[in-house]
């Protein structure tokens, strides 16, 4: 259970859905678009103060309250651009076409007015955050540390991963 200091009201949720609301129209006005309103949701958890998704076609924003209850404000301008602009980037090229965070991601922080930073820059030293326990790997120049959520591709058969010095398979190692 989240503490009450670090939970979002209705008020500011709401908010926080008219300005992601504010940026797609803004999109739209200005690169003659017509991308539709996405779902919003506000359940992420960990260091990441937003994440925009894609599952099976369907696009949605996730936003993590702990983080927006404590730079709200900031949070309000630059997170919300940031994943909007990924949206956008979505619907007008693909983002399995563009890099991430690449020129046409640019443009749109540009079209927002708001500076194309990749990553906040917030002290979340002291936030109540879930974070991934990590699983060791060797390969045969090093070891490796993975999130859970690499782990467990690998443990079904989902993923392979290789180290990016010497080329070879990650050997599962410990917790």
């Amino acid at each position: 259970m989240i503490p009450e200091k670090f939970r979002l009201s209705l008020m500011q949720q709401q908010q926080i859905i008219d300005k992601t609301q504010y940026y797609i129209d803004t999109a739209n006005r200005l690169l003659d678009q017509s991308c539709s309103p996405i779902a919003v949701k506000f359940d992420l958890r960990g260091k990441s103060s937003g994440m925009f998704v894609v599952k099976s076609n369907a696009c949605l924003i996730r936003y993590n309250p702990v983080i927006f209850s404590q730079f709200y404000q900031h949070a309000l301008i630059h997170t919300v651009a940031h994943e909007v602009a990924h949206y956008i980037v979505h619907m007008i090229w693909d983002i399995r076409n563009v890099k991430p965070h690449g020129q046409e991601w640019i443009r749109l922080m540009n079209l927002f007015s708001v500076p194309a930073e990749v990553t906040s820059r917030y002290d979340i030293s002291g936030l109540p955050l879930k974070q991934q326990q990590r699983h060791l790997y060797q390969c045969a120049c090093m070891q490796h540390s993975l999130s859970t959520t690499r782990h467990n591709k690998i443990n079904r058969k989902q993923a392979v991963y290789t180290c990016k010095k010497c080329a070879q398979p990650l050997a599962y190692i410990s917790s």
